[in-house]
């Protein structure tokens, strides 16, 4: 029964998850059109702008995300230590999460320059685009910021649910 449910569990977060990527494909195509709009209105220079903006939001966000999780299961695993863990395993996640936790804070600040970033930019595409143009590209970044997150979060979940299928499947005989 349990193994039942899991893999119906698994069936509709891949479901999710095909739809997510169908949803990044549109957002992919919206941001296409964006930048044949954006390179045609704009400078060189201040097109160059957008697109490494563009181009950095995914790897920022990818990052801390990438990190949180990693975080999270050094968190995990630290919270199972017991009076059997031997002491050089406690020390190693203990300087893994030290790591961890300085790298999420450098992609914390990568963040915050990014975000300033990201306001010039509007304010280069507010010289050129209408109100209509500006507030698609708004929504283009937080839909891009958004489907990242929903993405890897099914990722993570998916995994998860994978590894509990198989452990249940390899304990019954």
């Amino acid at each position: 029964e349990l193994i039942s449910s899991l893999r119906s569990k698994l069936r509709m977060l891949w479901e999710e998850r095909e739809l997510v990527l169908s949803e990044a494909r549109e957002c992919a195509e919206r941001g296409e059109e964006l930048e044949a709009t954006v390179r045609e209105l704009c400078k060189p220079n201040e097109f160059e702008r957008y697109m490494m903006f563009i181009g950095d939001l995914e790897k920022v966000v990818s990052l801390l995300l990438c990190l949180s999780s990693r975080l999270a299961r050094v968190q995990n695993a630290m919270r199972r230590i017991d009076g059997n863990t031997d002491a050089e395993e406690k020390q190693s996640l203990n300087e893994r999460h030290k790591l961890l936790s300085r790298q999420r804070e450098d992609a914390k600040d990568l963040k915050e320059n990014l975000d300033r970033r990201e306001r010039v930019v509007s304010g280069i595409l507010a010289k050129y685009l209408t109100d209509q143009q500006l507030q698609d590209y708004r929504r283009f970044v937080q839909l891009k910021t958004s489907l990242l997150i929903e993405q890897k979060d099914l990722e993570e979940q998916i995994k998860f649910f994978e590894e509990q299928l198989g452990n249940l499947e390899k304990s019954i005989p």
